[in-house]
């Protein structure tokens, strides 16, 4: 998917993922399936190409996103328009976690 969208993508397997996660900086009550490291920041799990690009635009003050688990519907898991999870943001003015982005939502940036 990331590369249909026109990025770049390198490959690494993590050896110790729960220690690698952490030296990324990912809570790991957030922690998930894939980590992405893009441009400065980390995206933790399977977050929504939307929510990734705004905040490669935007350039909030975070680490990074994060959506814990494998909610159905979401990119990879079936793709599905209407499913609703949350995308947490995390690390610099998002602490420990705060919500950036409701998936499913009329307005998912209104948090």
């Amino acid at each position: 998917m990331a590369r249909a969208r026109g990025y770049t993508v390198t490959v690494e397997e993590l050896t110790d993922p729960e220690a690698q996660k952490s030296e990324r900086g990912i809570p790991l009550e957030l922690a998930s399936c894939h980590t992405i490291e893009a441009d400065g920041y980390v995206f933790e799990g399977h977050v929504p190409f939307e929510a990734l690009e705004a905040v490669l635009k935007d350039r909030p003050d975070i680490t990074g996103l994060a959506v814990p688990g494998m909610p159905m519907g979401s990119p990879g898991m079936g793709d599905d328009p209407s499913a609703r999870f949350d995308v947490i943001a995390f690390g610099g003015e998002a602490g420990t976690g705060m919500v950036y982005y409701r998936a499913g939502t009329v307005q998912p940036f209104d948090t």
